[in-house]
């Protein structure tokens, strides 16, 4: 990944509204949400969120399937790995004792084997 695509994704969740609604998404995986209900959720009026939307689609944060008459958006979550492992990707200088509790942190639904079984 590189800088260009990650600034782009970080700007994109720069906004109240947009880090809401890809929050919400990344909830609602792998079901997705469509877009009036988006905007119903959030409390934005239906034009407001496609316009966050587009914002969040151009990052390559969010992707929408027509289904009938609505759009299902879903977050994509490869690109949250991507840009997230670009962040930390010299985390600690490769210090693992240092690195565990980072990895700890990100992982809070599916915690590591390790820290399961503790």
């Amino acid at each position: 990944m590189d800088d260009n695509r990650v600034i782009a994704a970080l700007a994109a969740l720069a906004q109240p509204t947009r880090l809401q609604t890809f929050r919400l998404l990344v909830e609602r995986e792998p079901e997705g949400v469509a877009a009036g209900e988006l905007a119903r959720l959030i409390g934005v009026p239906q034009n407001t969120m496609s316009a966050h939307l587009s914002t969040l689609a151009h990052a390559g944060l969010v992707s929408g399937d027509r289904h009938s008459r609505s759009i299902i958006y879903r977050a994509d979550l490869n690109r949250l790995r991507e840009v997230t492992l670009y962040l930390i990707k010299d985390c600690c200088g490769g210090n693992p004792d240092l690195c565990t509790p980072l990895i700890a942190d990100l992982t809070p639904c599916c915690p590591p084997k390790e820290a399961a079984e503790a």
